[in-house]
């Protein structure tokens, strides 16, 4: 497993602190959008050459471990 602290950060200067590769202004959800519409990650490292296959592997865990960890709170009636 890919240590994601080492390649997502949050950081309020960068595109208003949502999570992106590090050393990158690329945010997680632009990564999963392009593996949702099919995109490999050799075309995805083709069009965004500053990411390596493992940020992607990287954006991929991060998402997991912020909806495995989610907490729902449903209100009440």
């Amino acid at each position: 497993m890919t240590d994601i602290n080492d390649r997502v950060i949050c950081d309020p200067e960068i595109m208003l602190g949502k999570p992106v590769i590090k050393g990158t202004r690329i945010p997680v959800y632009l990564i999963l959008d392009l593996l949702a519409v099919g995109k490999t990650f050799i075309q995805i490292v083709d069009d965004y050459p500053e990411l390596t296959t493992d940020d992607i592997k990287a954006a991929i865990e991060y998402a997991s471990y912020v909806t495995k960890y989610e907490e729902v709170m449903v209100a009440g009636d």
